[in-house]
């Protein structure tokens, strides 16, 4: 049974909140400058002339302030060592390019593997051959560890009416490009769960890391790539997920909060989702589960990855920050409208995909909004009808059919090479950090 199929237990990579005494403030100090040196973004140290307080009687009010937020530091990771995922990986600098299957590409991964990051490439919108080819054009751009992320729904349950439907829903849109909507709809990628090809092939390429989305594989699959040597992480979007995810034995956890651009994450599209903003859930999986944490969602500068840091995490997860480098595959109406006004609304739609993904409103978010629309196909044969009728609109110059995926923090984003964003980030994060530590000085 996939370790999706059902709640694990909490075991012991997860715990319950608790607090630990402070034994020292020397010692506190230290554990504050591990943490941040580990993410190779701080130079900084806690003033180490300042006398101790007389223990007769307690330390002054604004020390005992600052002993709670060295304290809490300490406790943003079991270990109190912030470095252990950086160290696993061989990577320099705190920062991950998240997937964003469609957008990436070899070059944009190796981009940011070849500045210190970890570089990632989505593969669930291709087959084994596709994602082998992928997987060595990037090697021949970089020997540094990159990510491979797949996407693992449940397979489609098509229904005949419910497409049908839907294609009827949107005939109109395609009569206005001159083009007829397909006769039938398909599944048109195959979930990771279900292809046996490219878990093979996974296994024989053994990338550095492979991330799982939508949940997990089997557990003969888990293992499989654990033998391999591969680093294993996977997206929650609430704690039950984050427990599972740790009774998996998968290495990190990519926490998405509900800022994310493109698809979320739930493991179970029908089930109530917690919505989750990406610094309540950061915090509150680092403090139940023992694994690394990757923030993700809403991120979009060196400040965001501060932030994520001071919350515990070992890295940030950045996607639409990168979306507008030149070395991504998305098209000249998705940048403009990534660069525009536009960027400031972004909204949830199943209307593209079949599956709630947040990207730019558009012309085909607005025909799923309507409230006569009928229910969308299951993910991904939903795909299907979107691809077709915006391929039939690109075709007479209009881009507003398109799966324009982008994060809340969208308006953020910077059209630069993504060696130069990548730069920039790292300052960013140092700058910011520097000034969290001023605050306590």
């Amino acid at each position: 049974m996939s370790a999706a199929a059902g709640a694990a237990p909490r075991n012991a990579r997860c715990r319950t909140p608790s607090l630990r005494r402070l034994t020292s403030r020397r010692t506190a100090a230290r554990l504050f400058r591990q943490n941040f040196h580990a993410t190779g973004c701080a130079q900084g140290t806690i003033h180490a002339h300042r006398s101790e307080p007389d223990s007769r009687f307690g330390p002054h009010p604004a020390e005992a302030f600052r002993l709670r937020i060295l304290q809490e530091a300490s406790d943003m990771n079991q270990s109190t060592d912030n470095r252990t995922l950086l160290r696993t990986l061989g990577v320099r600098t705190p920062i991950v390019q998240a997937p964003m299957a469609g957008v990436s590409t070899p070059a944009l991964a190796a981009a940011v593997s070849n500045a210190g990051g970890l570089g990632s490439l989505g593969v669930g919108a291709t087959n084994a051959d596709g994602a082998r080819k992928m997987i060595r054009d990037t090697r021949a751009l970089t020997d540094r560890p990159f990510n491979i992320n797949v996407f693992c729904h449940q397979p489609a349950r098509a229904d005949a009416a419910v497409e049908r439907a839907w294609l009827d829903w949107l005939a109109p849109a395609f009569r206005e490009y001159g083009a007829t909507p397909p006769a039938s709809l398909s599944e048109i990628y195959t979930s990771f769960v279900a292809d046996d090809a490219m878990q093979a092939l996974l296994v024989e390429e053994k990338p550095a890391v492979v991330s799982f989305h939508f949940g997990l594989p089997s557990a003969d699959v888990i293992d499989a790539l654990k033998r391999a040597g591969v680093t294993l992480f996977a997206a929650a979007t609430n704690l039950d997920e984050a427990h599972r995810i740790a009774a998996a034995g998968i290495d990190a956890i990519v926490a998405q909060g509900i800022e994310a651009g493109g698809h979320r994450g739930v493991f179970d599209s029908t089930a109530h989702d917690d919505r989750l903003g990406t610094f309540a859930l950061t915090r509150l999986i680092v403090r139940e589960c023992a694994l690394p944490v990757i923030a993700a969602g809403g991120i979009m500068d060196g400040e965001g990855i501060a932030a994520a840091l001071a919350l515990g995490a070992q890295a940030a997860q950045l996607g639409t920050a990168f979306v507008a480098c030149p070395e991504t595959s998305i098209d000249d109406g998705y940048r403009r409208a990534l660069l525009s006004d536009a960027a400031r609304r972004t909204t949830f739609t199943a209307a593209i995909s079949g599956r709630i993904a947040r990207g730019i409103a558009n012309r085909l978010t607005a025909l799923g909004d309507d409230p006569q629309a009928p229910a969308t196909p299951a993910y991904p044969i939903a795909y299907d009808a979107g691809k077709a009728l915006h391929a039939a609109a690109k075709a007479k110059g209009e881009f507003g059919y398109g799966a324009q995926w982008a994060g809340q923090a969208a308006p953020l984003v910077r059209q630069l090479p993504a060696a130069e964003l990548f730069a920039a980030l790292e300052r960013e994060t140092r700058a910011a950090i520097e000034r969290m530590q001023h605050v306590l000085d």
